[in-house]
């Protein structure tokens, strides 16, 4: 198509930061680096099994950072980049895009330390903000979703407040986040779709472009639907292609929300 140096969309996968890998997004990576209009990415982290926090947000920023150091080699721009993430990725994803430029979470990993892990814009697919507090009130869901939060901070968060904090995406919420867009079911019962509700509010009182999509109806597990997916590429084209548009808000019907 061309041989301008393509923006590029790291995406890292969910699984509770203790399963799935970086596979999980090789579907939609492939729509993407297809149309010709984007390079894709497909981040993986260390799982909770082998490491607990902060190791799995040192591996996302190290993989931004990888990607930003050899942008030219691969013929990316490296200041045209958007990271997206689902469940424990929009977790990852988040804090990737909220602490661009605060060192604290970089870690030292990989021989790319001074380069930048700041990234253009964030899509959040029912990413959990606030690990300080129960992130569902689910009858069946609560202990289990727990538990994943308690073995990735390596305890509980009532005992670890510090922890539990450092490692909430809505601590770091500043005017210097980039645009978000979050994408999430109103029935989520592994993340309270409160959390993005809070999230959106807290982005916006920054003063940062915040799109919050309410997919009616949905649980956590969904294939998106075409609606819910064109309103992404809608939010990628503006912000990494300079292609103005009007992203709508208005909550999307579940028949439109997911695939069948």
């Amino acid at each position: 198509n061309t041989d301008k140096p393509l923006p590029v969309v790291a995406m890292i996968h969910g699984g509770g930061w203790g399963g799935g890998n970086r596979t999980f997004f090789t579907g939609r990576a492939c729509d993407y680096a297809s149309t010709g209009d984007y390079a894709a990415v497909c981040v993986g982290y260390r799982l909770t099994g082998e490491a607990k926090w902060p190791a799995q947000i040192h591996d996302c920023k190290a993989a931004i950072r990888l990607i930003r150091a050899r942008a030219k080699e691969w013929n990316l721009d490296p200041d045209r980049n958007a990271v997206l993430g689902g469940s424990a990725g929009g977790h990852l994803a988040s804090l990737v895009a909220f602490t661009g430029n605060v060192r604290t979470l970089d870690g030292d990993i990989g021989p790319y330390k001074e380069t930048s892990s700041a990234v253009k814009c964030l899509v959040n697919l029912c990413g959990p903000c606030d690990l300080t507090e129960p992130i569902t009130n689910h009858p069946r869901m609560a202990k289990p979703i727990a538990e994943m939060v308690a073995k990735l901070l390596g305890g509980e968060p009532a005992d670890l407040p510090g922890v539990a904090r450092e490692a909430s995406p809505l601590t770091y919420v500043s005017k210097d986040a980039p645009p978000v867009i979050t994408v999430h079911g109103t029935r989520d019962s592994f993340v309270d779709f409160k959390l993005s509700q809070r999230l959106d509010a807290a982005l916006k009182a920054a003063g940062v472009k915040s799109y919050l999509v309410p997919m009616l109806s949905v649980d956590h597990q969904f294939n998106a639907g075409a609606v819910t997916l064109g309103r992404v590429k809608q939010f990628l084209d503006m912000y990494l292609r300079d292609i103005p548009s009007e992203i709508s808000t208005e909550p999307i019907p579940f028949n439109d929300a997911v695939t069948h």
